[in-house]
């Protein structure tokens, strides 16, 4: 793993002085390109220091263990970066997984209210209003392509797009059906309803360019004929 990191890091290193380099800049879509790579393997790489930073700070606390002065703080100091090491090694080890290419894209989620009529509807509300405050937590933005909405605030169906770098990432696993139990405003006698909800996350799908021959066009023209019908 730890040579796969080094690598990693050296690949970061190339990568930040080329897209410095004025001749890298002005071919953008190069740039660009380099760019993206830089960016999906900083984190690997700002945590893989921290783990070559704890590990140097252990080695040097030992170096001070025969000084009758500084043993104490190099103990602690030994203790408290051996604790913090099988953590960065975990963190390190989720990083190097490789990741879906559709992390990073913004996603379209429709939200349909399922089995239990008018609580349902309200059931859908609720869970719209959960994504509307994680993804302000997140700092996304939410825009309302389609909606259906009940008189009580609930929403039969409602169709919005999450704006922001990772959202598939944090919210493609909320696809499914989703159910609650509880006893709802709209139930008089306390009884306790079950209701459900379906969610859909998908990643938005990347503008297409499409090239067309206008030699490959084949043109049709055709007229309708008028029926004349007999007067009766």
């Amino acid at each position: 793993m730890f040579q796969k990191l080094e690598d990693v890091e050296k690949r970061y290193v190339e990568l930040t002085k080329k897209i410095s380099d004025p001749e890298v800049i002005a071919d953008q879509v190069e740039w660009q390109k380099l760019m993206k790579e830089h960016s999906s393997i900083e984190e690997i790489v700002q945590k893989y220091r921290e783990y070559k930073k704890v590990k140097q700070q252990i080695e040097e606390a030992k170096e001070m263990l025969n000084d009758k002065e500084l043993r104490e703080l190099a103990e602690q100091e030994i203790e408290q970066g051996k604790e913090q090491l099988p953590k960065i090694e975990e963190e390190l080890k989720i990083l190097l997984i490789p990741k879906d290419p559709n992390d990073d894209k913004n996603i379209i989620c429709e939200i349909r209210a399922g089995a239990g009529g008018e609580e349902a509807a309200l059931f859908a509300g609720t869970l719209f209003r959960m994504y509307c405050m994680y993804a302000e937590r997140k700092h996304f933005k939410i825009e309302i392509l389609n909606e259906n909405e009940t008189g009580l605030g609930g929403y039969k169906e409602i169709t919005f797009m999450v704006k922001g770098k990772g959202a598939y990432s944090r919210l493609k696993f909320e696809s499914g059906v989703h159910r609650v139990q509880r006893v709802p405003d709209t139930e008089s006698s306390g009884r306790i309803h079950t209701s459900t909800a379906t969610v859909a996350v998908l990643p938005e799908v990347e503008d297409v360019e499409i090239e067309i021959n206008p030699a490959d066009i084949k043109m049709e023209v055709f007229r309708a004929s008028r029926c004349r019908g007999a007067a009766y």
